[in-house]
């Protein structure tokens, strides 16, 4: 299928990298708001309920970004029209991120209502404006089915008690994470192929690559703003400065020094980029989920650096980056076809620390935590000068 048939709001492709535009940009900002919005609510609601709760949160904040980086892959977001999409999104993620602290609370309906109208509203604009013929509008008919079912259950949870709207919002989360994987298959609309969706892997890459610089710059400035808040710059609060940097710097490694330069490539090189770019979208899903958890066992950490833990503080400290690790791992795999041991190992022993620092101190288990991600990331770069040299 030819996604770049000729249309005035497409993106012309001419076979070059096709840049992030700055309205993009500026969109990703409400998602800075978004990603501190759940981890301050995870850190305030650190139970297995708050888990739950903010676990389905982030699954509904990440389809709103992930179906509008769908879109300004294929369509030029310059051009007014689709400028003014991005905008009037923008402007319904706002309200969505304002009300994720009482979305289970008393601004549930706010929530699914500004959540279900931003991703009804976005694809029923594309599907008016491409003729009947073009070959993205059957695939964005039976994705606007798809939307229309899990809005209902959206707006189902905003109207209903706790329980069912844990129920009523799982069932829309699976809706729209789950009917891509099958091609938005509805009776009488047919299916879709991945091989059919014609996307700019460069674009793509680059925009996932974005949301992670996003979420990281998020952890690093809440860390300020926890050093900030403090009186007593003492040294165990500075030590657990520098262990919660040096751990959010480790991420950033393990992602931008060792594998993003490479994503670009494997979209291109791929006899499926669609499905690709598929897989590159879920993945990051558990990468920035691992880092939202991360700024949570920060915070925890440099607001008493010399408490005991409980068990869920210290659960909390080594979640995110096993998440991390674990969510690389298998970017990664999708990158070069093989799964890095370094980080199947660090997971591993990230839970081996849990077992002998329940007696310690918060700031002694986010230095061992740090110390682990800290070596795969060294030994990760060993890994990357070696592919770099089987390459020359």
């Amino acid at each position: 299928m030819n996604t770049t048939s000729a249309h005035p709001l497409l993106r012309q492709r001419d076979g070059h990298h096709a840049r992030v535009a700055y309205e993009e940009l500026f969109f990703d900002l409400v998602y800075v708001f978004a990603v501190t919005q759940l981890s301050h609510s995870l850190l305030h609601h650190l139970t297995p309920m708050g888990a739950l709760e903010t676990l389905i949160l982030w699954f509904a904040v990440w389809l709103g970004w992930q179906y509008t980086c769908w879109v300004t892959n294929w369509f030029d977001p310059q051009t007014p029209a689709i400028r003014g999409v991005l905008f009037a999104t923008m402007l319904l993620g706002l309200v969505m991120a304002a009300s994720l602290p009482q979305a289970f609370g008393n601004r549930g309906l706010v929530f699914a209502s500004a959540y279900a109208t931003m991703q009804v509203g976005r694809t029923a604009f594309v599907v008016l404006q491409l003729p009947a013929a073009h070959p993205l509008a059957p695939n964005y008919r039976r994705m606007f089915g798809w939307i229309l079912i899990a809005a209902g259950f959206w707006i189902a949870g905003g109207l209903s008690d706790h329980t069912w709207r844990i129920l009523w919002w799982s069932v829309a989360i699976a809706c729209e994470y789950i009917s891509p994987m099958f091609g938005f298959a509805l009776p009488g609309l047919g299916r879709s192929r991945t091989s059919d969706w014609t996307i700019e892997g460069g674009h793509l890459a680059e925009r996932c690559q974005l949301f992670v610089i996003v979420a990281l710059g998020e952890t690093l400035l809440a860390s300020g703003v926890s050093l900030a808040e403090r009186d007593d710059w003492n040294a165990p609060v500075l030590l657990a400065l520098l262990a919660t940097f040096l751990g959010i710097l480790a991420l950033w490694w393990l992602y931008f020094g060792t594998s993003s330069r490479d994503a670009t490539a494997a979209i291109r090189r791929s006899v499926d980029p669609g499905r690709m770019g598929a897989y590159f979208h879920y993945i990051h899903a558990i990468l920035v989920m691992g880092i939202i958890v991360t700024a949570v066992g920060n915070g925890l950490v440099l607001r008493s650096p010399g408490a005991t833990p409980s068990f869920v503080q210290l659960a909390a400290i080594v979640a995110g980056p096993m998440i991390y690790l674990l969510g690389s791992a298998i970017y990664k795999r999708v990158v070069y076809g093989t799964t890095p041991l370094s980080h199947v190992l660090g997971a591993g022993l990230l839970l081996v620390t849990v077992a002998g620092a329940h007696r310690l101190p918060l700031l002694v288990q986010c230095w061992m935590t740090t110390a682990v991600v800290l070596g795969v990331g060294l030994w990760e770069s060993r890994m990357c000068r070696e592919r770099l040299a089987d390459d020359a």
